[in-house]
Formats: C-alpha cells, structure tokens, sequence
C-alpha cells in the first residue's frame, strides 16, 4: 500500500497527463487536419490507406483540394459552415468515398477547428442516415414527455439511462452525479442479465483526472469502441512548422490514456460511451455506457444520445434551478424575521437567539450562537460557552472575515473534536473586522454509511504511473465528524445575512457614537462645573479651618466646654470639606490636563511612593513584597498619582492587621502590561466590585476607615485616558487585589494613529 504523500504524487501525476494530445487515434475511423486557410494538409492518421485508396505520405502537404470528388467538396462547404459556426465539433452528413477496397464505401464526417487547422474525422457508416434521422423524433419526443413528468432529479436521470440503454444496447448504463469534493455517485441504472450493478455505489473523483473533467466540458460525448484496440499514430507526430503536437481535445477518434483502458478491463468492460451532463456551466455527472464486448455505437446513436444528454442537462438544470429558488425564498422569510427580532431588542444577539427557532430553521442547524464583544448568546445544541468563544477566537486568527463553512469541522480543527456530537458542521459570519465577532451556526455528527465501487486504494505500475483498482465490488465506509452537507443557498443566503447584521451593527454603533459625543459633553460640562465650584470653595473651606483654629487658640481658654466641641467639630468638618473638595478639584483637572507619554520606570515610582507615604506607616509591622516591575507607557505624574492612591488604601485597609503584607507585582501580553496591588486586609464584598471605582462610593463604614470616596474614580480615570483598564478581586475579610492595565508602547503609538485616546 502506498503512502497518502506517494498517492498524491501519483495522482498529480496523472492530472499532468497530456491527454489532449496523445498522438494517435483509435482505428475504427481515420482523421486529416488541414489548414483553414490555404487546404495544406498537416497531419493524417496512420491507418489513412485502411480506409482510403491513398497513403500520408501522398496527402501531407498537399492541398485537401487533391482529394477529388465528394470528400473533397463536403470538406470545403463544412469548413465554410464552421466560419460561420461555433468552435465544436459539428456532424457534416456522411459521404460516398472510393475506398482502399476500390468500391465506393459510406462514410460519416465530423469536422471541427482547433487553431488554425480544420480536424476531419470519418468513420464508416453504420445505415443509411435518413431512416436514423427519422426515427430521431418519436425518441426524442417521447423522452421529452417523459422527462417533464419525473418529479425528481433521480427519476429524470433514471428515464434518460432507460432510452439510452434502448438505443445503445449497451449492458450497462448508469447516470451519476459528481459531489462537491468530485466523488461520483450513481442515481440510476439499467443493466442487463449478468452485469454486475453499480446503482447507489460512489467512484472515488481520482476515477476521473481534473484534464479528464475539463475535456468532459468541451466534448460532450466519448466513445470506446474495444479497450483492446491498437492505436493509429498521427503522422507527423508533430507540425513541422511550429513543431508542436496535433491538439485533439475535441476529437471523438481521440486514443485514450493506457490507465483507463486498462480501468476498463479490470471492470470487465471493453466498450463505452460517456455522455456529459452539464449544469450551469459544470460538469454535474456522466451517462457512463459499459458492454462487455466491443460495441461499435454509429455517429446518428451518438448524435442522439448527445441530444438526450442536453435535454438531460437542461432539466436538472431547471429542477436545481426552481428547489434552490424556493429554498432562497424559504430562508429570505425567515431572514426577515429574524431582522425583525433583532429591531426588536437592544443587544444583538439576543434579538438573533431569543425566539430561536428562526435562527435554527435559517440554516437547517442544531444549534447557533452569537459572539458579540463580551457576549455570547446560544441557541440549541451548542458546545459549551467558552468552547463557543474559543471557535470564534480561531475564526478571528485564521483571518475568516467573511463566510465560513464546512461539515467536517472536526478535521480542519481536531482541537474541537470533543465537540463533534453537535458542531461537525459549522456556516460562520464575521460581524466586525477588528473583533472576533461572529454569528455560528453548528449542524451535529452524522455518521453515514458510503458504498463504494470497489476500495479506493490507488497503487502504482511498473512504470511508476497510477494503477487502477481490479475490484468494483461494494465496500463500505463509515463517515464520522461529518455533518449534513450546507447548501449553496444557505451560504449565499448567510453572506447576506452578513451584509445586513453588519448595516444593524454599523447603525447601532453610530447611534452609540452620537450617545457618547453627547455624554461627552455633558461629562466637560459637568467637569467645568466641579473644577469651578471645588476651586471656588476651596478658599472659604480653609478660612473656615483656619478661623476655627485661630479661635480655639486665642479663646479656647474662655470657652464652655460645649462651645468648645462644637468650635473643634466645626474644624474637623471644614478639613474635610477640603479634602474633599481637593480630591473632586484632581478628578475634574485630569479631563482638562493633556497627557505626556514616556516610558515610565515604575519600579522607581514605587519606590518613591513608599518614602511618600511612610509617615502613614510609621509604628506599622508592614511587609512590602516588590516583584520585578517593567517600565510602563505613560503620563509619569498621573500614574505616580494613581499608584499613591492604591497603596495609600492598601496600607489604610490594613491597619487591623498585626502583621501587614502588601505585594505588588505585575504581568504582560503581546499588546499590554499589567500591575496588580495586593493586600491581606479586610477586602470588600465582590457583588459590590462595580461600584468600587465609581465616584465618592464607599464600601465600608465611614467611622471604620476614613476617606473622601473618590481616590479609586481618580485611579481608574487616569488608567481610562490612557487606553488601559481596572479591575478588582477580592476575598471579604481576607485580602484584596487592584489590577491596572496599560496599552505597552507598539500598542498605544498604533492606537494612537488610529483614534484619539479617550478623555
């Protein structure tokens, strides 16, 4: 058995094969190319003088016109229709020739132009040609009839394999279909007594090489009349002009690859006929004719099978034409309601999930999820939530910014395997460019069963080419982490669903921009107004202390003791007033003050802020655990601002502790560095973590720990301006831990280029 890499190899090998230009012919019939333009003959097949009372080397290089008589002529009145006519191959009539016998012989003529050269292929005719056109009609009219009352595909081709077996008299026929990975599957049969039955088997897509397929496109209709025929060279092998080889891609004489006839042989078929079935432009699947013995097929059958294969082709095409225009409508409806759920609801993905079965049916899915920043709504049988954000993260980092599918998920990405059960098929959209944002739709395993005709194993030769199968006896395969197959309509159909989520993300997000252009306002405004009013008072709130002051100095003697209690309340509520007022004057001069960024050294800055704060922790027992700090990107004062303030509440909030451990440590990403303040003191309670950075909000008792209630605004304020973020852990009673996050210096130069910081 050859390895997976030696059979890739071989089969691109063999899609190399050059067999549009295999030099030579099959025998039942001869060939001349001559050149359009003066006559000159090119080229003839070897076996000229079998047929004809003439040699190549009596006719090369002469003009056509030598071959006097009716030969003569019908070639020149063809090669004057194929001016006018399109490029393929085109039945001229048949003819009266003086043949090699010296009797006049019937031959059929079938010209075509490749260059500037005119190909004439003739064989022998079968029977006079008028009663065969004749009996044409009634086949073709009844065929018609038939195929318009099938109602599916299947019966359509299994009609067509029925009148082509009637007027072939093959022993075989059979009509398959190619999937989307080329695998050919056959829908329908008609087979005679002893013919081994191929309906419902697959035939590997290496069976047919890709040149073979494009061959399929431009020439309908191929015949092998004996696999064992011995091959008629075409003189000369090559032009003498442009030394190049005879082209014969449109040839129906055309000799054909030894592989395939040896193929044909192990199948136990030594004459075939290949019709093409064409839909929109691609090979959808063959009429495959087999007999066991060589069968000669006359040009009026072959033109009457390929005029069945176009009206073949046309109705499947019609049929897939109006399943897949009522499917595209099917799910317009439900896209419809689904738009209409999302209007419906402020977040997207729960106006997408909420009523769920729209979503489901959109796709024909299991289930479907909607990652949208730090949401995620599902629907359905869905893998487990993370494993959803984790599917949409990959997505991001395979740069899937459009559509996305397959049905087998599991093979492209074994990481998801465990997930298999419900997501072996997954159809994606990205809603955003710059996060991973998506809208998933996810179809569950289906374990199938495939028949196969025979294993396809591949093997090679003696001469190193790729060896057919000897077996097309049926063997199965088990398909696992497969899914059902997503269909071309629900592809496009989720582009567009894409195009329009993305307008509703685009709306929202304006309608977000102009909210927060407004809260922006009126936030400045509201900052002038606290920078105007805590400045204003400032003043009057130290006259008051210091008059308070003053006089429990100079009268403090004359005073009741109950004046004198109230003259020092009176103090004590004037200095924090101040502070108060000192700490709301800070928070609203950050807002009106432009940042310096630098590299900040903030071990250093640490430093300093212990030496600032040791008064505070002067007769304290406080462990001070530093870990290695890096520089930070940033505004050195106000990050020396925020700094002074967390470990001015770690040292406060662990004024209840013999022993006192406070630790500062930090971490980084590729795009930011990150710092963290802990302490072993009383913490706070986590559900309350949301308000802990919000302005003048307290979590503990004013009499327990004193405190203005603004120091945490100001931290996260000034981690806010520089693009960063805060956040907080703690264990009520046991510790508590502040994180900052600050862009690192690629992160914030790019973002900087990209938008203006926020204030």
């Amino acid at each position: 058995m050859l390895s997976d890499d030696a059979i890739a190899q071989l089969e691109a090998n063999c899609a190399r094969e050059p067999i549009q230009i295999p030099g030579a012919i099959q025998p039942h019939g001869f060939l001349i190319a001559f050149v359009e333009r003066d006559g000159v003959v090119r080229h003839v097949s070897g076996n000229l003088s079998t047929f004809l009372a003439v040699t190549p080397e009596n006719l090369i290089g002469q003009s056509v016109a030598v071959l006097r008589g009716e030969l003569g002529a019908s070639l020149k009145d063809a090669a004057e229709q194929l001016l006018a006519a399109a490029d393929g191959p085109m039945h001229a009539g048949s003819i009266n020739l003086l043949g090699a016998s010296g009797l006049r012989e019937r031959f059929e003529l079938l010209l075509h132009r490749r260059g500037d050269l005119i190909i004439a292929e003739l064989e022998p005719a079968a029977a006079p040609s008028q009663a065969q056109f004749a009996s044409m009609y009634p086949v073709v009219n009844a065929f018609v009839s038939r195929i318009q009352a099938a109602q599916t595909v299947d019966a359509i081709c299994a009609t067509a394999a029925e009148e082509v077996k009637r007027l072939t008299g093959y022993g075989r026929v059979v009509t398959y279909s190619f999937d989307a990975d080329g695998h050919g599957y056959v829908n329908a049969e008609v087979i005679d007594e002893g013919y081994e039955s191929f309906l419902g088997l697959r035939f590997p897509a290496s069976d047919i090489p890709t040149q073979a397929r494009a061959l399929y496109l431009s020439n309908r209709i191929r015949v092998i009349h004996d696999a064992d025929y011995v091959p008629s060279p075409i003189v000369p092998a090559h032009d003498p002009d442009t030394s190049l080889p005879l082209d014969m891609s449109l040839c129906g004489l055309r000799s054909v690859s030894p592989v395939h006839l040896q193929y044909m042989r192990n199948m136990g078929t030594l004459a075939s006929m290949s019709v093409s079935i064409i839909v929109e432009g691609r090979l959808w699947g063959l009429i495959s004719c087999h007999h066991a013995t060589p069968k000669p097929v006359s040009m009026h059958t072959r033109s009457a099978c390929d005029v069945l294969g176009r009206m073949l082709s046309l109705q499947v095409e019609a049929k897939e034409a109006n399943s897949d225009a009522l499917r595209r409508l099917e799910l317009r409806n439900i896209m419809v309601r689904m738009l209409s759920a999302m209007s419906d609801r402020d977040r997207l993905g729960i106006g997408l999930t909420r009523s769920y079965q729209p979503i489901l049916e959109f796709a024909r899915a299991g289930g479907a999820a909607v990652v949208y920043g730090a949401d995620c709504d599902m629907a359905g049988a869905t893998p487990a939530r993370e494993v959803v954000v984790d599917i949409a993260r990959w997505l991001f980092e395979r740069g899937e910014r459009e559509v996305f599918h397959t049905d087998s998920f599991p093979r492209i990405a074994p990481e998801f395997a465990a997930s298999a059960d419900v997501a072996s098929g997954l159809l994606a959209i990205s809603i955003s460019e710059r996060h991973p944002n998506y809208v998933m739709w996810f179809r569950p395993e289906v374990q199938r069963t495939v028949n196969w005709a025979g294993r396809p194993e591949k093997n090679a030769d003696d001469l190193g080419r790729l060896s057919p199968r000897t077996s097309f006896t049926l063997w199965e395969e088990i398909l696992r982490e497969r899914s059902l197959a997503w269909q071309r309509a629900e592809i496009d159909a989720a582009a567009e669903m894409r195009t329009t989520v993305l307008s509703v993300v685009l709306r929202r997000a304006e309608e977000l921009a102009e909210l927060a252009l407004e809260l922006g306002r009126l936030n400045k405004e509201l900052e002038a107004f606290s920078y105007s009013v805590s400045h204003d008072l400032r003043a009057p709130l130290r006259h008051i202390a210091g008059y308070a002051e003053l006089l429990s100095e100079m009268e403090g003697d004359k005073l009741a003791d109950r004046s004198a209690r109230y003259l020092e309340h009176i103090n004590e509520a004037a200095q924090f007033a101040g502070l108060l007022v000192d700490g709301l004057l800070t928070f609203s001069q950050m807002g009106r003050s432009a940042l310096t960024m630098r590299e900040v050294d903030v071990d250093a800055l640490v430093q300093q802020v212990i030496r600032e704060l040791a008064p505070d922790t002067q007769g304290r027992n406080i462990e001070w655990v530093i870990g290695e700090l890096p520089n930070m990107y940033g505004d050195g004062s106000f990050l020396h601002l925020a700094l002074r303030n967390l470990l001015s509440n770690a040292i406060k909030y662990t004024r209840t502790r013999q022993q006192a451990r406070i630790e500062i440590g930090s971490s980084a990403t590729d795009f930011e560095q990150v710092m963290y303040v802990k302490d072993n003191g009383v913490g706070f309670d986590p559900r309350f973590v949301g308000k802990l950075f919000g302005v003048f909000q307290r979590l503990h008792r004013m009499e327990d720990f004193e405190g203005t209630g603004i120091g945490l605004a100001n931290v996260r304020r000034i981690v806010e301006r520089h693009g960063g973020r805060v956040w907080a852990e703690s264990e009520e009673g046991m510790s508590a831990t502040f994180y900052l996050a600050l862009p690192n210096a690629e992160t914030a130069q790019a973002l900087a280029k990209d938008e203006t910081l926020p204030n």
